[in-house]
């Protein structure tokens, strides 16, 4: 987790100085259980590669898939089973807000969930604050002791299982919202004063992940797509969009590229997470380049073009 930390800050740093720019998440909802195909993707300049990423989001998750291309000639570079990937740069994300913006001392972390995303949010806060104790809630019991089993042998500082979402966040300094809603698990009332919170449960319109009286106390506030969250966050939108105040919400690769802090005093501080193809590109890289120096994967065949048959 470290690592994915560096490498989606590098590729952050390339967002903020103009050299990588991201497309903008497109998804179409289908079927009776209201599916989503959804793709995004980000191209650099520098590197000299592009690469989208695609997925069906279903009630049993989502399979991503990620291509790189070269930007020169178009062609295709590697294909990346990205469902770890599209969680380490989740987290990642998440970790990089969280040192900006959470206390320097925070040492006390309330998850909220205990799926695939809610282990890489627990890494990633663990890898810029050093945690002495983790809350867990997830509505699911056996879910719930056997995530809180694994984050105690991953990271062996204590892991109290709570009884409610209310009583994992009383009083955390870190509160991190990562399971599958599709109502507000977070209120106001929920967050002690001085609290950071990472909301990256909700990434589609139609769904909600926090009530209406939680950014109202955010003192700093930023995301990692701003187009994202106007166009896809049902809470940004009411919030910000119905005041025409999209100011008040930062990139995070331009709080990043400032130096952004915790302002002093504040009250609540948020990242909300919607995904963005800069950081898979910029973890995309870095796999591959490990796959090369390690002889790892299975190389492509080579391309042949060949017209399409015109007639039998």
């Amino acid at each position: 987790m470290r690592e994915a930390i560096d490498a989606v800050e590098r590729g952050l740093a390339l967002e903020a100085e103009g050299d990588a720019v991201g497309m903008g998440k497109t998804f179409v909802r289908f079927g009776a259980q209201r599916q989503a195909l959804q793709a995004l993707g980000a191209a650099s300049a520098s590197a000299g590669v592009a690469a989208t990423k695609t997925w069906v989001q279903s009630p049993d998750g989502g399979w991503p898939l990620l291509v790189l291309f070269e930007t020169s000639g178009g062609r295709r570079v590697a294909v990346v089973e990205a469902t770890a990937l599209s969680q380490l740069r989740t987290g990642a994300l998440s970790g990089i807000a969280t040192r900006l913006l959470a206390e320097p001392g925070a040492d006390e972390m309330a998850v909220i969930g205990s799926g695939r995303q809610a282990s890489t949010q627990v890494a990633a806060v663990a890898a810029v604050r050093k945690l002495r104790r983790l809350r867990v809630w997830s509505p699911t019991p056996a879910h719930r002791h056997r995530f809180a089993a694994r984050m105690r042998e991953a990271f062996g500082c204590e892991v109290v299982e709570s009884p409610s979402a209310a009583a994992a966040a009383q009083g955390a300094p870190i509160v991190t919202a990562a399971a599958h809603v599709t109502t507000p698990v977070l209120s106001a009332a929920m967050l002690a004063r001085g609290a950071h919170v990472n909301a990256v449960s909700v990434t589609v319109s139609g769904r909600a992940e926090l009530q209406p009286d939680v950014l109202p106390r955010c003192a700093s506030v930023c995301t990692d797509s701003l187009q994202a969250v106007r166009d896809l966050s049902d809470e940004f939108r009411a919030h910000y969009g119905a005041r025409n105040a999209w100011g008040e919400v930062r990139s995070l690769a331009a709080a990043l590229a400032a130096g952004m802090r915790r302002p002093p005093g504040a009250d609540l501080t948020l990242y909300k997470g919607m995904g963005t193809g800069i950081a898979d590109l910029a973890l995309a890289i870095e796999v591959l380049a490990r796959a090369r120096l390690q002889g790892v994967g299975l190389k492509l065949p080579d391309l042949a073009l060949a017209d399409p048959r015109l007639s039998r």
